[in-house]
C-alpha cells in the first residue's frame, strides 16, 4: 500500500481543568451570618444613642421571657387551653411560669389584671410628671428661651431627672462662692434661691434640700464637715423661707458632709454645692 493512500492521523488534546468544581454554598451562608450580626450591632448602637433610659427599659422588658407582655401571652387560661405561664399560682403547683412580685395572698385573675395595670399607671403617672418638670428646667436653664438668671449665675446651675425628682444643683468655682466664712450665704446664692423659688411656684412637689462639701484635709484636728453642711442645708432652707417659699414645702433638709464628692478629687471646690430636690407625689 503506498503512503499516498493512508488516512491522516488526527490527535484530539482535551483540556481537563480541575478543582473548579462546585464548591457548594456554606460560604454564603456564613457571609450572610455575619452581616446579619454587623446590621444588628450597628442597630443596637444607635438604639443605645437615640433612646432614653426609660426606652431602654421598655425595650429590655419586651425581651424578657418572664414579664408578661399581654395578659394573654404564654398559653391558656386553664382546662383544654392549659396553664398560663405567667399565673401567680403555676410555680408552686406545676413548677413552671412565673413568680408571684407581691405580697398579696390573692392569686385571681382580677388581680392580676390590677396589678399589671397599676404598673402601667406608675409608670404613666412618672412620665406626667417629668412633663411637669420641663417649665422649672426652662425657666432655670433658659432652654426655652430667656433664662430668669444672670450669665454669670447659670454656670452655678445643673438639673437633672432622677428617679426621685428634679435635682437642681447650685454649685462653687474658685472664683465664686455660694457661702462667706461658715455658712453665710453669698450674694450669688441669693440670686439663685431667688430664681429657684420663682421656678417652683410652677409646679406643687415638695422639696428637699441637700448641703454637700469638699474634704478638708487630714492635718486637720477635727473634720467640720458635718457640722458645716449643716449650717449651710439650714441657711439654705432659712434663705427660701425669706423668698417666701411655704415652709410646708420643705420635706427634709440634709446633711452629707464630704461623702457624695460630685468629683473624683474630694478636694475640689466643685464639691461645695447644694442640691434641692423637687420631689415626685407619690
Amino acid at each position: 500500500m503506498s503512503g499516498d493512500n493512508m488516512a491522516p492521523v488526527i490527535i484530539k488534546r482535551k483540556k481537563v481543568v480541575g478543582g473548579d468544581g462546585h464548591h457548594g454554598g456554606a460560604w454564603k451562608v456564613a457571609y450572610a451570618d455575619f452581616v446579619t450580626a454587623m446590621m444588628a450591632f450597628f442597630m443596637l448602637m444607635w438604639l443605645l444613642n437615640a433612646t432614653t433610659e426609660k426606652q431602654r427599659k421598655g425595650i429590655a422588658d419586651y425581651f424578657t421571657p418572664t414579664i408578661a407582655m399581654a395578659r394573654v401571652s404564654g398559653g391558656g387560661n386553664g382546662a383544654l387551653g392549659g396553664d398560663s405561664v405567667f399565673a401567680q399560682n403555676t410555680l408552686p403547683r406545676v413548677g413552671t411560669g412565673s413568680t408571684s412580685l407581691y405580697t398579696a395572698a390573692t392569686t385571681s385573675k382580677d388581680d392580676d389584671e390590677a396589678r399589671f395595670s397599676s404598673g402601667e399607671e406608675g409608670e404613666e403617672d412618672g412620665a406626667a410628671q417629668d412633663e411637669q418638670f420641663k417649665p422649672v428646667e426652662e425657666m432655670l436653664m433658659g432652654r426655652g428661651g430667656e433664662s430668669m438668671v444672670a450669665d454669670d449665675a447659670l454656670k452655678h446651675i445643673v438639673t437633672e431627672v432622677t428617679d426621685e425628682g428634679l435635682v437642681v444643683q447650685f454649685f462653687e468655682t474658685d472664683g465664686a462662692r455660694l457661702f462667706d466664712e461658715g455658712a453665710n450665704p453669698t450674694p450669688l446664692l441669693k440670686e439663685l434661691a431667688h430664681v429657684l423659688v420663682q421656678a417652683a411656684e410652677v409646679v406643687e412637689n415638695p422639696l428637699a434640700i441637700e448641703a454637700h462639701t469638699s474634704a478638708y484635709p487630714i492635718v486637720v484636728a477635727e473634720n467640720p464637715s458635718w457640722s458645716v453642711t449643716a449650717q449651710r442645708a439650714a441657711a439654705f432652707r432659712e434663705l427660701l423661707m425669706t423668698e417666701r417659699l411655704a415652709s410646708n414645702r420643705i420635706r427634709r433638709v440634709t446633711a452629707f458632709a464630704d461623702r457624695e464628692p460630685a468629683r473624683r478629687n474630694r478636694m475640689d471646690v466643685r464639691n461645695n454645692r447644694i442640691e434641692v430636690v423637687f420631689l415626685r407625689n407619690r
